[in-house]
Order: structure tokens, then sequence, then C-alpha cells
């Protein structure tokens, strides 16, 4: 939901790459789902992994969105300029009904798209 969200609203900022430390096999149906409710789609999105990227690509911002990440994800990156560390609850852990889910889903990728707000809105001061 985090790429979803940082590539419509910067993506003509950034180059938005998104890995993880244990990537799921896929994105999520309700992640899916709850994103095209605001209007973005995500089907396209995979899951990748961190070494992926460490050491091939350039990274100006690590932004980590999990709390196991922190200690998990690597201290420095080729061209880091800024480490962001934003934890969010994993709504996919989340356990309760279908509906239950969904709102979880919906929480927090609300919360994602008003802390990718908040920031840009930072960045361009």
């Amino acid at each position: 939901m985090a790429e979803g969200y940082a590539r419509h609203l910067a993506g003509e900022q950034f180059n938005v790459l998104s890995a993880g430390t244990t990537p799921s096999e896929q994105v999520h149906p309700l992640a899916v789902q709850v994103m095209a409710e605001d209007g973005i789609d995500i089907r396209s999105q995979r899951p990748k992994g961190l070494r992926e990227f460490l050491g091939r690509v350039p990274v100006r911002y690590l932004i980590i969105v999990c709390g196991g990440a922190q200690e998990a994800c690597p201290r420095i990156w080729p061209g880091l300029s800024e480490r962001l560390f934003w934890p969010f609850d994993d709504p996919a852990a989340f356990k309760g009904t279908e509906a239950e889910t969904r709102e979880e889903f919906r929480r927090v990728r609300d919360q994602i798209k008003s802390q990718i707000e908040r920031w840009l809105i930072e960045l361009r001061k």
C-alpha cells in the first residue's frame, strides 16, 4: 500500500521501489481491494525482497514501514541520505472476521496515505 501511495502521490518526484525483509508470495487481496476504493490500482505490484535492490540501486530515502524490518533492514545503502521509520501495523496479521480485517486494512491504508502526504509537504518546505 505504501508503494502504491508513494507512486501515486510522488511518482514524478521519485523512482519508487518497495522491498521487504520477508516478502509474501503475492500482494494481499484486501490490500488491492482497499487501495482500489481510493482509486489506486496496485494489482500489478508484486512483493520483492531486499536483495533485488541492495547494492544495485542507489536509495535516497529508505522508508521502513513495519516494526520487524527496523532491525532486519540494512543500515547502509548506496546513496542513502535519510532513513525513516514509520511503523504501521501489519493488517495481514490482524485476526478477526472478514469485515473486521477489511476495516483494519482501511485503517492502515489511511494512516499510510496521511504519513506520505505529511512527509511530501515537509520535503517541499
